[in-house]
């Protein structure tokens, strides 16, 4: 048995050979002793629990480390081999399975081609906008260089459309991660792919590899459009606090041609109320659906490593395999400790990876959307002789043991070591479905105002939800863990009137958004920065 193959459903992964290991953090640049906007715990208040802080007011001469200072290049420095690569956001048509659309599309691919890489590669991605309006790529969950992030107005200009952007990091971590837009609501199309890390000195024993991509669909589907959804679900408002995805000039948007998308009457035991505001035609495995699914073939006996992500903008996925227990090895790209489960919940933007041993014949992965109602398929065949299960199955381990990752425990090797947190930012998301308010503090998104940390820190996010409905929250550029040696993540799911405390360290300098990672609540106002002062 080898250690691991590049073998993915996907079709052939982007193989490289080589690669140093992962990248060594910055150190603190300074004391934030005089930091005006959050409180330390200062040695003289040793242990005593950090000040909640307020977000900073824009200052004149920015006062913040720039995504394009000496800071980030000094964090950053390039080591490993180079691996270049050409994408091209486009209009195409795709075959669902069910039914062909026009969309937007990475080459004209549904998801697009996985990325893949060794931990300490230098990844440098040429991406040419074909689209009708600008766009930007997010490398989701890399803690990569400021400036590489992807994000309009922060960290990048847009590009626009007919244009192109240099995308150029080091990849430190090994794991699960996926690119995207972070435009306007461009996530909701067909713009999407995996981005895999590999260790090279990877420790998990696994035969084969199946790369598996949830999705909720709604575009081009009886003249649905993302933007049109979000429109419906804002009462016309749509982009007003959100970074838009059309260009200056564009006017306003035609009034809605399809059909109400508004999800209604929903309920989720596991999320504790509202599953999501859309009701989504179609819900996709690898880009199809149930009535044309897609097959990964392995051999009896197989043990087969299964990376699952959520790139969806509205729904979470409970996921089982049927005839199958899954072992959890990692989530969001970090090891944990080994856990075995019947069934997972994943959020927008979550990652789990599981390694299965394959039984004889064929089983049905099913990512029911949770409180929705319907589901995804995908099948798993290790025996070309066994009849393939109706597109309406739903198996007993739906129903089994389910794990969430508050249950878990980070793997020994990548646990946060023990310390106070020297600053406490405090987010409370407020909003709510009839208005479509939604923000952080009361605050709907704006690119001018910071919450401020400094390098060297441990920070503590305090998310505190407000409101009635469930929010998977994001950071970008740093990963951080869950309480009581729980699993270090960079996307956590936050239940209703709930509160959770995520822990960081502030290692990775620049402008760096935090936010939902259901696009119509970000796309509407929750989303808000962090920034590192210099």
């Amino acid at each position: 048995m080898h250690a691991f193959t590049r073998r993915a459903v996907l079709g052939a992964g982007i193989a490289v050979a080589g690669g140093s290991g992962p990248l060594t953090s910055c150190s603190a640049l300074s004391s934030a002793s005089d930091d005006p906007h959050g409180s330390r715990a200062g040695s003289g208040n040793a242990g005593a629990p950090a000040a909640a802080a307020e977000p900073a007011a824009p200052q004149d001469d920015g006062g913040y480390v720039s995504p394009h200072g000496e800071e980030v290049a000094a964090a950053h420095r390039e080591r490993g081999p180079v691996r270049e690569i050409r994408l091209t956001a486009t209009t195409t048509s795709l075959d669902l399975g069910a039914r062909t659309v026009r969309t937007w599309a990475y080459d004209d691919e549904l998801p697009a081609r996985p990325i893949r890489v060794t931990a300490g590669d230098t990844l440098a991605v040429r991406v040419a906008n074909h689209l009708p309006h600008s766009t930007t790529v997010h490398w989701h969950g890399i803690s990569l260089r400021n400036d590489m992030d992807g994000v309009p107005g922060v960290t990048q200009p847009p590009i626009k459309a007919g244009a192109s952007f240099d995308y150029r990091f080091t990849v430190p971590d090994p794991g699960t991660y996926w690119f995207h837009p972070h435009s306007g609501v461009q996530l909701d199309r067909g713009l999407y792919a995996p981005l895999i890390v590999d260790d090279p000195r990877e420790p998990l024993e696994y035969d084969e590899e199946w790369i598996v991509v949830l999705d909720d669909w709604v575009d081009g589907v009886d003249g649905s459009t993302p933007d049109e959804v979000l429109d419906e679900l804002g009462g016309g408002m749509a982009g007003m606090h959100g970074m838009d995805d059309t260009d200056p000039g564009d006017g306003p948007r035609p009034p809605r041609t399809g059909p109400s998308r508004i999800l209604r009457g929903a309920r989720s035991r596991l999320l504790d109320g509202d599953p999501g505001n859309v009701a989504y035609p179609y819900y996709l495995v690898n880009g199809r659906t149930p009535d044309d699914p897609r097959t990964f073939r392995a051999k009896p006996g197989d043990r087969v490593r299964i990376r699952i992500i959520n790139a969806g903008g509205d729904t979470a996925f409970r996921v089982a395999l049927g005839g199958h227990t899954m072992t959890v090895t990692h989530t969001d790209g970090f090891p944990v400790e080994h856990t075995t489960t019947d069934a997972l919940l994943l959020g927008m933007a979550e990652r789990y990876d599981v390694v299965v041993t394959a039984q004889d014949g064929v089983f049905p992965l099913i990512a029911l959307a949770e409180g929705k109602g319907h589901a995804a398929m995908a099948l798993l065949r290790t025996s070309e002789g066994a009849s393939a299960p109706r597109p309406s199955v739903r198996p007993k381990e739906l129903d089994g043991r389910l794990i969430t990752a508050d249950e878990l425990r980070a793997a020994e090797d990548v646990r946060l070591r023990p310390r106070d947190p020297d600053r406490t930012i405090r987010m409370r998301i407020t909003g709510s479905m009839k208005k479509y308010d939604w923000a952080i503090n009361g605050k709907p998104y704006d690119p001018s105002q910071r919450y401020p940390v400094r390098a060297g820190e441990r920070v503590r996010l305090s998310f505190i939800n407000g409101t009635d409905m469930w929010h998977p929250m994001h950071l970008h550029g740093h990963t951080f863990q869950l309480p009581d040696g729980g699993p270090r993540k960079d996307t956590t799911i936050l239940l209703p009137h709930h509160k959770v405390n995520v822990d960081f360290d502030a290692e990775n300098p620049g402008l760096w958004m935090v936010h939902c990672h259901n696009v119509y609540h970000s796309e509407s106002g929750l989303m808000t920065i962090i920034g590192y002062q210099k």
